[in-house]
């Protein structure tokens, strides 16, 4: 329900605030009175194009903003929660224009994007406007219509959810049809890479490691000779290193006691000594186990060069990488024989689940079928009620291949001249969409919600000079139709005529003033006799009669 709407500096609207209340609020006033300027206010925070040129006093900001009590409505609620927005009793919807032309929108004080008011705001306000009902020509909402009176929109989850299921198994079975096809074109060819990479045998880092151990293999006897002479010096020549040592050991030992520096560095000579030692007897042992095997050589180089053979191919750089593919295309080499068994699974899956779809899109047409008949009628009905007694709207319901709203595709016919008792048999039915006029679609709009209603959960409902082109007792049918759906509903109805304005629970009238040599648009709330002069004048003219005056009371107090 809107509670709020305030206004600041939007065209005419210097400063305006409006408190509604429930049930039904109507607004009037002489035309260019700036009724309409309200309406375009308000569509801001509905997130409609933001202009510029609206800002009169280009000094400062337009601000709109309208503040809504949301019920704990499930939709309301999920989308919070889903854009991650507070969710507090009230939500206060705002729309900013700056002196720079931009726009900036905000729920709760919390910036958003367009697309996020607008999503909201549809949750919050159904807006009717004369030239704006084509809504009631679009397919969705006639389904919509006709779902909401048969009262099976559980249903309708369902069906959607187990169509999405049965859309998605499709697609993973199509998926794995595609995938056995090209598995069938690379099966040999794989096998092939397999079947080579498999007689290679190749371990982890085995290339790696045959291409060190050459290295070593080719620089053995330079290795070889280098450990023997180091050796030979340290161990083995007239004068070995080691021996050196040791006679220099002796030397300095003799005295160790004359100086106090002279026993820490015997013992560092003596390390150095044990060192050199064991040094020798590792390269002793290193150079007995290096030896030149020209065989070896060739046969690493053999395997080598098949490794580097099989990573070109397969584009890699080392053993692992090689090991990887040979892994993968094993992998591939098993789905060949395992995805005929998949997508024998997968069909069996599909097929039940286009079969529970079946049934529930059954469900869904019987019931739409069942309200075709009640809706014509009581649609027919109200238009005779709201001064289209020649109109006539017929549903056609055509059977279509399955898909996401059922399995079948609704459309509103309309002839707005059907001759009296001729129903069915002039032909002349067409499309909605094709063939009514603005207020013929506005009042059709009406009729069709007003029944909508009773089995909906409706948002604030505003119509804007929806009853343009009526006047006397189907004026009077359009206020009873609006009287009712506001008794659960809050509704808004700017409007010219008296007979609707008489039903209202608030009456706001729109008016011109002059503040500071400049026209400003403001609105008030009449009270009870300023109700009833006002519906006089709309009745009579400037100066109502009394039996304006009297016809005016009789409307307001009843």
């Amino acid at each position: 329900m809107l509670t709020r709407l305030s206004i600041n500096n939007y065209a005419i609207i210097d400063e305006l605030e409006i408190d509604f209340p429930g049930s039904l609020s109507v607004i009037t006033g002489e035309t260019g009175a700036g009724k309409s300027i309200i309406v375009g206010a308000l569509g801001l925070i509905l997130g409609n194009r933001a202009d510029s040129t609206a800002l009169v006093n280009k000094e400062k900001k337009c601000v709109v903003e309208g503040v809504f009590k949301a019920d704990k409505k499930k939709a309301v609620l999920a989308f919070l929660k889903e854009n991650e927005l507070d969710a507090d009793d009230e939500l206060v919807l705002r729309r900013e224009i700056g002196v720079n032309g931009k726009s900036r929108a905000f729920i709760n004080d919390t910036p958003v994007n367009l697309s996020q008011l607008q999503e909201l705001s549809s949750l919050l306000v159904d807006l009717h406007q004369q030239f704006d009902t084509s809504e009631v020509g679009e397919s969705g909402f006639q389904r919509e219509v006709l779902d909401a009176l048969a009262g099976h929109l559980a249903v309708i989850d369902d069906y959607q959810q187990l169509y999405k299921q049965w859309q998605s198994v499709k697609k993973e079975c199509e998926e794995l049809k595609s995938q056995q096809l090209q598995f069938d074109k690379e099966a040999d060819y794989n096998r092939f890479q397999f079947t080579e990479l498999e007689e290679a045998g190749f371990r982890e880092n085995e290339l790696e490691e045959i291409d060190a151990e050459l290295k070593l293999l080719n620089n053995s006897e330079g290795i070889k000779a280098a450990l023997n002479k180091t050796y030979f010096e340290l161990r083995e020549s007239e004068n070995p290193v080691v021996q050196q040592l040791k006679v220099l050991l002796n030397q300095l030992n003799n005295y160790a006691s004359y100086h106090p520096e002279l026993p820490a560095l015997l013992q560092r000579l003596q390390s150095a000594q044990i060192e050199l030692q064991d040094i020798a007897e590792d390269i002793d042992r290193i150079s007995e186990h290096i030896n030149y095997d020209p065989e070896k050589i060739e046969r690493l180089n053999e395997r080598l060069s098949l490794g580097y053979k099989l990573q070109k191919k397969h584009g890699v750089s080392s053993t692992n990488e090689l090991l990887d593919i040979q892994k993968q295309l094993a992998t591939k080499l098993q789905a060949v024989l395992n995805i005929e068994n998949a997508i024998q699974q997968k069909e069996k899956e599909r097929d039940k689940l286009f079969a529970d779809a079946i049934l529930l899109a059954k469900k869904i047409a019987d019931g739409r079928k069942k309200q075709v008949k009640p809706l014509e009628d009581k649609v027919n009905k109200l238009l005779i009620q709201v001064g289209m007694p020649n109109a006539k709207l017929k549903v056609d319901i055509k059977p279509v291949e399955l898909n996401f709203f059922g399995a079948d595709t609704i459309d509103f016919l309309f002839d707005a001249n059907l001759p009296a008792g001729e129903a069915g048999k002039s032909g002349q039915f067409q499309p909605v969409r094709k063939v009514a006029s603005g207020g013929e679609l506005s009042r059709l709009m009406l009729c069709i919600k007003s029944l909508v209603a009773q089995s909906v959960d409706l948002p604030t409902m505003i119509f804007d000079e929806i009853d343009t082109g009526i006047s006397g007792e189907a004026a009077r049918q359009v206020g009873i139709i609006m009287k009712e759906l506001a008794e659960s509903r809050q509704v808004i109805c700017i409007t010219h005529q008296p007979q609707i304005a008489g039903k209202a629970t608030a009456h706001f009238f729109v008016y011109k003033e002059i503040v500071k040599n400049t026209v400003k648009t403001n609105i008030r709330r009449l009270s009870t006799e300023e109700r009833i002069t006002t519906i006089a004048k709309m009745l009579s003219g400037e100066k109502p009669t009394a039996a304006a005056m009297e016809n005016a009371r009789e409307m307001v107090m009843n």
